[in-house]
């Protein structure tokens, strides 16, 4: 256990990282990227601040809460857990490990790019990779898929559908 007064960044994102997305629990919410600052005051208070991958994201009071448990459980008492909302989560502040968890797991990680940029071709699909076999041969089957922040997508070549990270 870690003592306020002994509090380090570094020791903080190890601790983080044990704290998992409950609808993604193979990421923890430093792949997700939702960690976007921490503030260690002179006198050891502490505030972490997370930004939601979608606004109303339901997993957030779950996740605020398991942040809370794991810093209580390595002594920090009075830390603070903040949201904030500006600027907008992207799916740019993954982790490259994140992202390879997510298509080890089945799920297409966000494209690097959105590939639809234009306003003419803003309805079409984007080329999404299947998890299973690689083939770029996949189509929409539902633009939400098991949460919010996925898409339903089949693959034509393999059959098996899968779930995409929309990338934002």
């Amino acid at each position: 256990m870690i003592h306020e007064k002994d509090i380090t960044e570094d020791a903080l994102l190890k601790i983080l990282e044990t704290v998992t997305d409950p609808e993604v629990p193979v990421l923890s919410i430093i792949d997700l990227g939702i960690v976007r600052k921490i503030e260690i005051s002179a006198s050891g208070s502490l505030q972490v601040f997370i930004t939601p991958t979608y606004t109303g994201c339901p997993a957030m009071d779950v996740i605020k809460t398991n942040i809370r448990l794991v810093l209580l459980e390595n002594g920090f008492n009075n830390a603070e857990i903040k949201t904030v909302l500006s600027p907008v989560w992207t799916t740019d502040w993954m982790t490259k490990t994140g992202k390879q968890k997510l298509r080890d797991y089945g799920i297409a990680p966000p494209n690097i790019k959105q590939q639809v940029c234009t306003l003419e071709a803003f309805q079409k699909d984007e080329a999404v990779q299947c998890p299973h076999c690689n083939s770029y041969h996949t189509h929409l089957v539902s633009r939400f898929g098991s949460t919010p922040c996925k898409a339903l997508y089949k693959c034509d070549d393999c059959l098996e559908p899968f779930d995409y990270f929309k990338c934002h």
